[in-house]
């Protein structure tokens, strides 16, 4: 599905294109996000498809796709959201456990039923062309915006930082196996005590480089109408993570879905360019008025 869909004229792929609102499910060609603060942009393209969009599918909730992944939809698309949203509850309840929250309430705070940001995405990373490229991170340093992230890939090119650490290390891919990591959604309800890693994605080592790198991820992220914030009245564990981390705001006053829209937007060249621009103009305006 994610050859057939890349591989058709980028003309039609812009018509799914995600847009510079806060949409993240649709296409992303290589260049539109930025990875890090001076602007420099990203060489991944991928496909984001709709959690909610591909269990209702032939209905649509959010958005329509290209016809490669309309016709793989209900045989492939549907059964690796369902299978991601089934492992993800494996593992929400095993921390709901150990954060001694009343059972269920993490899973409540996903409910499959509840439209959400959850999303398939489907990315591809092309061979590096000159060495120089492979210095530039295909993915900036990021945490993850949602819950779980469950990551299924055969190249390398994952790197972590791991706290106190000064240097990056690479996550070596295992047959069989996925990658998952905590996101900033589970961190605040946790209060902290489950950490969002920092992670971003490079050329892979040695002759893998020479290589197409694909990769597959499903992210589980709360119900749009959940509000982002420490469980600290269902768990003295909880209240007891936010104590110790007085310097941090566990309270952001943000649903999810806000959440999730305003970190898209900001990752956005476009919308960095506007802000940037906008903020000129202020400039000049002002000191044509002194």
């Amino acid at each position: 599905m994610g050859a057939e869909t890349m591989a058709l004229p980028f003309e039609e792929l812009m018509t799914f294109e995600q847009g510079d609102n806060g949409q993240s499910f649709g296409y992303k060609k290589a260049g539109a996000n930025a990875i890090d603060a001076t602007g420099t942009l990203d060489s991944v393209e991928f496909l984001n498809v709709s959690k909610d969009d591909a269990l209702a599918y032939p209905q649509v909730i959010h958005r329509t796709y290209p016809s490669t992944v309309n016709a793989r939809m209900e045989n492939t698309i549907a059964p690796f959201a369902r299978k991601g949203l089934e492992v993800t509850y494996v593992v929400l309840n095993i921390f709901n456990d150990k954060l001694g929250l009343p059972k269920g309430t993490l899973e409540s705070l996903h409910d499959m039923e509840e439209h959400s940001g959850s999303e398939t995405r489907c990315i591809r990373n092309p061979p590096v062309q000159i060495k120089e490229a492979a210095k530039i991170p295909a993915i900036g340093a990021h945490t993850d915006f949602g819950s779980l992230s469950f990551l299924h890939n055969r190249l390398g090119g994952l790197q972590v930082l791991p706290p106190g650490h000064e240097e990056w290390s690479y996550i070596r891919p295992i047959p069989g196996h996925a990658v998952c990591n905590i996101g900033d959604a589970l961190s605040l309800f946790s209060g902290g005590v489950l950490q969002s890693n920092i992670h971003r994605v490079v050329a892979p080592p040695g002759v893998q480089a020479e290589y197409e790198r694909w990769s597959l991820v499903f992210f589980t992220r709360p119900g749009n109408s959940k509000v982002l914030r420490a469980l600290v009245e269902s768990s003295h564990i909880v209240a007891e993570g936010v104590k110790k981390r007085p310097d941090k705001n566990f309270e952001t006053g943000s649903t999810a879905a806000e959440w999730f829209a305003r970190r898209i937007k900001n990752q956005r060249i476009n919308n960095r360019l506007v802000s940037h621009q906008s903020v000129a103009a202020d400039v000049t305006i002002v000191t044509g008025i002194l």
